[in-house]
């Protein structure tokens, strides 16, 4: 009997020793423009006590493996890669890819992006599905997975038309992302060139326009990425651009803007694009890039209206914030500062949102994309 009680004691003993060690750290993947210095997609391990980053392992083989997504079960990662020349074709390809217990990866298998200059990639909440986005082909592809998630050969692949008043940015369409609703039935993407959130159902495994097509944001807008509020039917989709955040609310089934809010402190007339956009996970905060000022803007989120307050900005302390995550904890800000070569970390304040600078970075060459294992 006493021997039964101590290996249970050990055992409890383990199990919270391990668990206090996994606590302390987490992991997360960087994807890269290898035509800008980098070698690949790294892996990077964030102390969530202190905010320390440290490089775990770098993954080669791969040509500007610019935007990441893991799989519901966290079993695989899914990539779009393209080439650095051959503008205009379809000179990409979604890749899948095998994440490993220790977070290695083993490659699975590739498809064609059906479109240049793949972008942006999402996959459904029942993990059946790939989807992704391509600037260049202004398409949007829809892919079925396997059990094992392989990549099977497209089902749809949509192209886009239409264009924007900016000749030099909008002569023809841009999807810039793509995202599954909360549902996993309806699809969304976001089209720089056209000025439009375009909206898809999911039909006999395929991407069919809804009912209401799109959302018409104001001209020269830019729509590049969106993101979902946790827990109400709203959008916040960040405009390249005119450097602004268009909130749209589903309304009896249709999506309608209800508001529109400068991502610049007042005054500011200098050259600056939006990039990206995260909401907090409880819903009280919405965060956004500004490539140019860079910087981290800040928004307080109304939570009866949804409405967006302006509380700010922070730097990047970097150049061209690409990209930026939130850890899972909610603790952490990370910045993925393109043109510098860091990711910046900052500490976020749970009652007002503002995240603070921790003096924490590492140099990695053209980060352009971070995603929390």
């Amino acid at each position: 009997m006493k021997k039964i009680i101590f290996i249970t004691i050990l055992l409890s003993f383990v199990f919270i020793s391990g668990s206090g060690q996994n606590s302390r750290s987490c992991k997360f993947y960087v994807g890269t423009f290898t035509s800008e210095g980098a070698k690949g997609i790294y892996l990077c391990d964030l102390n969530n006590k202190t905010g320390e980053i440290t490089l775990n392992a770098t993954f080669e083989g791969m040509s500007n493996p610019s935007f990441l997504k893991i799989s519901p079960d966290r079993n695989t990662l899914y990539v779009v890669t393209r080439m650095p020349s051959q503008q205009n074709k379809s000179d990409g390809f979604v890749e899948a890819w095998h994440i490993k217990s220790d977070g290695g990866l083993k490659f699975i298998n590739k498809r064609n992006s059906h479109g240049s200059g793949p972008c942006h990639v999402d996959v459904s909440p029942d993990g059946n599905f790939v989807a992704i986005a391509t600037y260049g082909g202004g398409t949007t592809s829809l892919y079925p997975l396997t059990a094992e998630g392989v990549i099977m050969p497209a089902t749809s692949t949509i192209i886009n038309s239409g264009s924007g008043p900016d000749k030099s940015r909008q002569s023809v369409p841009h999807a810039h992302s793509i995202r599954f609703g909360p549902s996993g039935n309806k699809v969304y993407s976001a089209d720089l060139g056209t000025d439009q959130l375009n909206i898809f159902n999911m039909e006999n495994n395929k991407l069919v326009p809804a009912k209401q097509k799109h959302v018409k944001l104001r001209p020269g807008a830019g729509p590049r990425h969106f993101d979902f509020h946790p827990q109400k039917e709203v959008i916040y989709v960040i405009n390249e651009l005119n450097s602004t955040i268009t909130a749209l609310k589903n309304r009896k089934g249709t999506w309608k803007k209800f508001q529109t809010v400068s991502t610049l402190p007042p005054g500011y007339a200098e050259t600056s694009y939006c990039a990206d956009i995260h909401v907090s996970t409880n819903g009280r905060f919405l965060y956004g890039s500004n490539r140019g000022h860079n910087s981290i803007a800040i928004f307080e989120i109304d939570d009866g209206s949804q409405e967006l307050k302006w509380k700010g900005t922070v730097s990047c302390r970097g150049d061209w914030p690409r990209n930026f995550a939130l850890s899972p904890d909610g603790n952490f800000l990370l910045v993925a500062n393109q043109k510098s070569h860091n990711i910046t970390v900052f500490k976020i304040d749970e009652n007002t949102g503002m995240p603070e600078y921790t003096n924490n970075e590492i140099n990695l060459s053209a980060p352009v994309c971070i995603k929390f294992y």
